[in-house]
C-alpha cells in the first residue's frame, strides 16, 4: 500500500489582524486547494469561538464552536486539532493554513501537540510563522498594557501583558515575516529589521515584498519539536541572543554569563531597574539562598517574570541524570564547573540604544561578591530572600517543551 504524504501545516500567528490576514488571503490566491483555518474570538464572552474554514474560491464550514471549560486553550486541544485531523482525512491532497487569533501563542499550539500524538500521524506542523507588522512592532513590545487593557484577554483571568505575548510569539517562530506599510520611512524599515534579528537571531527572515513568498514560508521543514522552550534553550546549549553591546542602528543586544550566583536580596532589589533598561529579556540564572532551582527570566513591558524551570543537574544524584535531555546533559558535561556543576546564568538582553556598560554593571553588582563566596555555600541559605516560598520544584530536570 502507498503511504500518503501527511499535509503540511504552517502556523500563523502575530499581533497584527490586518498583516496576517493580508498574508494568509496572499498564499490561499497561490494555492487554491490550500484550506485555512481560523478561529475567531470575538465571542468569547459569550463562551462561543466561531470556526471558519476557507479556500480562495469561499468559505468551506462556518460553525459555531462550545467554548470547552470556558478556556480557549482547551478549546484548542478539542476543537483546533480535531479540525486540523479531520481535514486531513477529507482532503488528503490540500494543506492546512492555521491562522490563530491574535492573543494566542503559538507555543500553546505546540503543547497541545506535544500531548497529543494521533496529530502527528495525519498532519505534519512545517513551521510556526510570526507575522510581523513594521509600523508597529516596536510600540507594542514597548506597551505596558495588558491584554485585558485592549479586551483582549481569552480568559478572565487572563493578566498576559500585550509586550509578553508578541515576544513570545516571535520567539516561537522559525520564520519571522515582516508586513512593511508603504509609507515607511526606509530607516524605520532597516531599525526593525535590525530589531529582530537582535530578539530572534535563530529565525528566518522574510520580507513580505519578496517575489516567491509562498516558497519561502511553506513546506520549509522548519520546525523541529525537539527544541527546547526559548528559556531554558541555554541549558541545552542553544544560543539565546546575540552579543552586540553597541549595537547598529540602535538596537543592541548583550548576553550575560556567569558562574557565581546572584544575591537574592541584591537581585530582588535590582528587578524594576532591569525592566527599565531593556526591551526584552530572557534566560535562566540561580540565586544563592536557593541553589537547586533553575530559574527562568524574562521581562517585557516593563515587567519582570521569573520562575522555576527544574533541578540543576548538579543538585540530583547521578541515578536521576537521565531524565533529562541529551542535549541537556551535553551541554553540562562539556561546561562542568568542579564547584558549581551545571549552575550558570545565562541572560540575553535586547534594547533601544541599551545601556550595555550600565546593564553589565548592574547584573555583576547582583552577584555574589568575593567576600560573600568566601564564606561558603553553607552560610547562603540564610542570606535575606524575597524570593523565598515562590519557586515550586517540578518533577522533572528539564525545562518545558
Amino acid at each position: 500500500m502507498t503511504d500518503i504524504p501527511r499535509p503540511a501545516v504552517t502556523v500563523l500567528s502575530g499581533f497584527s489582524p490586518a498583516a496576517t490576514g493580508a498574508v494568509a488571503r496572499r498564499l490561499l490566491v497561490d494555492d487554491p486547494s490550500l484550506l485555512l483555518v481560523v478561529h475567531s474570538i470575538d465571542d468569547l464572552a459569550d463562551g462561543t469561538v466561531r470556526r471558519l474554514v476557507r479556500t480562495a474560491a469561499g468559505i468551506v464550514e462556518d460553525v459555531t464552536v462550545e467554548l470547552v471549560h470556558g478556556c480557549f486553550s482547551c478549546t484548542l486541544r478539542d476543537d483546533v486539532l480535531p479540525t486540523l485531523v479531520r481535514l486531513a482525512h477529507e482532503r488528503p491532497g490540500s494543506d492546512l493554513l492555521l491562522a490563530l487569533p491574535r492573543a494566542v501563542e503559538p507555543e500553546a499550539v505546540a503543547a497541545a501537540c506535544a500531548h497529543s500524538p494521533w496529530v502527528a500521524e495525519a498532519v505534519r506542523f512545517d513551521s510556526y510563522v510570526t507575522v510581523v507588522d513594521a509600523g508597529r512592532i516596536t510600540g507594542d513590545l514597548d506597551t505596558t498594557d495588558d491584554l485585558r487593557d485592549r479586551g483582549l484577554h481569552v480568559a478572565p483571568d487572563d493578566h498576559r501583558a500585550v509586550a509578553d505575548v508578541v515576544a513570545r510569539q516571535l520567539e516561537y517562530a522559525d520564520t519571522i515575516l515582516t508586513w512593511t506599510p508603504p509609507d515607511t520611512d526606509p530607516l524605520d524599515r532597516v531599525r526593525t529589521a535590525t530589531l529582530l534579528r537582535r530578539l530572534v537571531p535563530w529565525a528566518v527572515p522574510v520580507d513580505a515584498d519578496t517575489g516567491d513568498l509562498p516558497a519561502a514560508i511553506r513546506r520549509t521543514h522548519r520546525h523541529d519539536p525537539r527544541l527546547p522552550a526559548t528559556l531554558g534553550r541555554a541549558l541545552a546549549g542553544y544560543p539565546i541572543g546575540d552579543q552586540a553591546p553597541t549595537g547598529d542602528w540602535g538596537v543592541a543586544s548583550l548576553v550575560f554569563e556567569a558562574r557565581r550566583p546572584f544575591h537574592p536580596q541584591r537581585l530582588h532589589d535590582a528587578l524594576e531597574d532591569l525592566a527599565g533598561l531593556t526591551l526584552r529579556a530572557r534566560g535562566q540564572l540561580w540565586i544563592a539562598s536557593q541553589p537547586d532551582t533553575v530559574l527562568g527570566f524574562e521581562a517585557a513591558g516593563g515587567g519582570i517574570g521569573l520562575g522555576g524551570l527544574g533541578y540543576w543537574l548538579a543538585a540530583l544524584p547521578p541515578a536521576r541524570w537521565t531524565e533529562a535531555s541529551l542535549d541537556r546533559r551535553l551541554t553540562a558535561d562539556a561546561t562542568w564547573d568542579p564547584y558549581y556543576g551545571d549552575r550558570r546564568t545565562t541572560l540575553a538582553f535586547v534594547g533601544l540604544d541599551l545601556a550595555s556598560d550600565a546593564l553589565t554593571t548592574l547584573l555583576t553588582h547582583c552577584l555574589l561578591t568575593d567576600d560573600e563566596l568566601a564564606d561558603g555555600h553553607d552560610t547562603w541559605p540564610t542570606l535575606p530572600d524575597p524570593f523565598a516560598g515562590c519557586f515550586t520544584h517540578p518533577e522533572t530536570t528539564d525545562a518545558p517543551a
